[in-house]
This record gives structure tokens, sequence and C-alpha cells, in this order.
């Protein structure tokens, strides 16, 4: 399905060593390869997005559906710096994430479509998949689930002294939640390596973060003695080069810490959502300038590091693979009526 063999290095990738970038203000900057890997994930996602957009409103994708759109060099940047056995946990937000980590988009979308070719066999809808094959352990429509979920997967990696960590993802509307501050506590007690991250796209479900969000959200761990930061999260290299410099304090053993990663959606919070509570000129001023696919793409260019040949290869195979995830997800068969008492109980 994809131009690479591995959408996930194995480890913190070295900073490149090209002259034409040496005095870039990146400090970990991809080499070509990575750099075209990166531009393909972000723009994958971007199109898969669209894509299941188009097929909601043809009613093909039923119940919530949450897009990525807008997001993307959030989790590239990450993704980019991870070790491949690290886990990931996110909120309902998470068709991005689960494609960054390499799993199957016909399965994604197949899964949004409720077919049994999907990841969680039709029955899970876009909040509920999973890959423990990429280590991706969902997808959790409970806001603020994700921080209790990972670090508990967290806690796993220290108990089991595996040397990885677990990314976990949640929202500027779920760092309020107390089950948030709970977890903060036992992973600082237990300096249990977990690299929090707050998606803060400014708008929660729909109330701007200036009238929900009293303080700077990146200082809420401060309490518990977890380091935070801002990351400016419309530019895939500054998240690249906070992921790195992150994940290698908490693989030192230092124990958790926050990063709170400023971005934009430009849909409405989920497929239902209108978005009323912001103006069309502010999306619109965003896309023109801070868009991050438009931007990484002539930061390329401008370093000589990718070809408009090279980026032309990496969109046509993309626009196959959505033709090929699109027909796969519409005539895939339903579920079978059994489906319905699998999955209900585990026997141990």
């Amino acid at each position: 399905m994809s131009i690479f063999k591995s959408k996930t290095p194995e480890a913190a990738p070295a900073p490149a060593q090209e002259p034409a970038l040496r005095n870039s203000k990146y400090k970990h900057l991809p080499d070509k390869d990575q750099a075209m890997k990166m531009y393909h994930d972000m723009l994958l996602i971007r199109r898969f997005e669209e894509k299941a957009g188009q097929l909601y409103g043809m009613g093909l994708i039923g119940g919530f559906c949450h897009l990525y759109i807008g997001q993307e060099a959030v989790v590239t940047g990450f993704t980019s710096a991870q070790d491949k056995d690290d886990t990931v946990i996110t909120t309902y937000r998470d068709h991005g994430q689960m494609l960054a980590v390499d799993m199957d988009p016909r399965g994604v979308m197949a899964e949004l479509t409720g077919r049994s070719g999907g990841y969680s066999r039709g029955k899970g809808g876009s909040m509920h998949m999973f890959s423990r094959e990429k280590n991706f352990y969902g997808g959790h429509g409970i806001v603020g689930a994700s921080v209790a979920l990972g670090t508990g997967l967290a806690f796993t990696h220290k108990y089991n002294n595996d040397g990885k960590i677990n990314l976990c993802y949640f929202g500027d509307g779920a760092s309020h939640q107390g089950q948030v501050y709970e977890s903060f506590n036992m992973a600082a007690l237990w300096k249990l390596p977990v690299l929090y991250i707050i998606e803060n796209n400014g708008y929660a479900m729909g109330t701007s973060v200036a009238r929900h969000a009293a303080g700077d959200l990146y200082k809420r761990g401060e309490g518990y003695g977890i380091p935070g930061k801002v990351v400016d999260g419309m530019d895939v290299l500054a998240v690249r080069d906070a992921a790195v410099e992150a994940m290698e304090y908490i693989r030192a053993g230092n124990g958790p810490m926050l990063l709170e990663v400023k971005t934009y959606r430009y849909r409405g919070h989920s497929m239902s959502d209108p978005a009323k509570y912001r103006q069309k000129e502010e999306v619109e001023k965003m896309r023109e300038e801070r868009d991050p696919i438009t931007n990484f793409k002539a930061f390329l260019i401008e370093n000589d590091m990718v070809s408009g040949e090279e980026f032309d290869v990496i969109e046509k195979q993309i626009k196959q693979t959505i033709k090929e995830t699109e027909e796969f997800a519409t005539t895939s068969p339903e579920p079978d009526p059994s489906e319905l008492w699998t999955d209900v109980l585990l026997e141990a």
C-alpha cells in the first residue's frame, strides 16, 4: 500500500547532514527519505479524512466521526521520532494516529463504514479500533480515558523494563478531567515512561480555550514535578524537534513529560458540528498561512530536498491508495449477525 517499507523508524533518527540545512533553526532534521515519508504521511491523512468526510455525507458512515484535517503535523512529527515498539493511545479523533503507525487505511475506512473488513470487524466504528501488531491501543470515546489507560501502558513498560515509552494523546478539553491529574500523580511518583501530548486545537468541543482553560495547559503537570513545554503543532519539524528531546528525557529514566502542542482543526468538532462558534475568515487565514502540509512542502523545495517529480510520485501513489481504500470500504461485506455474540466476554 505504501511506497515506503516502514513508516515507524527503529529509534529516534540522527539529525540530517545536508549542508543546505545546517543553518536551519531545527535541531533534529530528517534526511531526505525521512522527509519524504513525513510528507507522505501528512498528505495521506489529509486525503483519507477528506474521503471519510465525503462518505459520511453520502450516508455510508454512521455514528460519530471526528476528522483530523489541519492537525496532521502533530502525529507525523511524533511518529517520526518514536521507536516502532513504543505504544500509542489517543482519543476519538484517532484516524491520523492509526495511519501514522502504518495501520492499513483500507481496514480503518472499512471500520468507519461498518464492514467486516474493518479493524474491529465493523463493530467499533470511528472511535473504537485497535491494532496490537502496531502497538496502537485506541481510539477512546470517553473524554480523558486515554490518559488513565496510557499511564497504565507506561506502567507496563516500566514493569517489564523494556526501554519503551507510551505516547498518550488527549485534547485541550480533556485536560480538565479529574482522572488526568490522578494519572499525573502516579506517573510522577513512579517515574513512568509516558509522554503526555495535549493536542490543543483551540476549541475543545466548541468552546474557545481562552474561555474554558485558566492558565497555560503545558504547566498543568508542574504540581507533580512533570516538566512541560509549548510546541508549534502546525510545523511538523518543530514537533519532531520537541518529540526527539522529550523522548530522550523520558528514556533516560526521568519520568513523564508534558507537551502542549498548539494546532488547529479546519472542520467542526465532529461531522455533525457546523462550527458556528468561529469566523470563516479565521479558518481561511490558517489554511492560507499556516497549513502544515503546504508549508512543509515549501520547506523541502526551498532546501532542494525533494524534487517536483518526487512529489508527483508521492501524490499519485496516495491518490491510488485512497481509491483502493474507498472501494474496499464500500464493497467489503457487512458483519455476520453472529458477530453480536463475539468480543462480549473474555474467558480467562
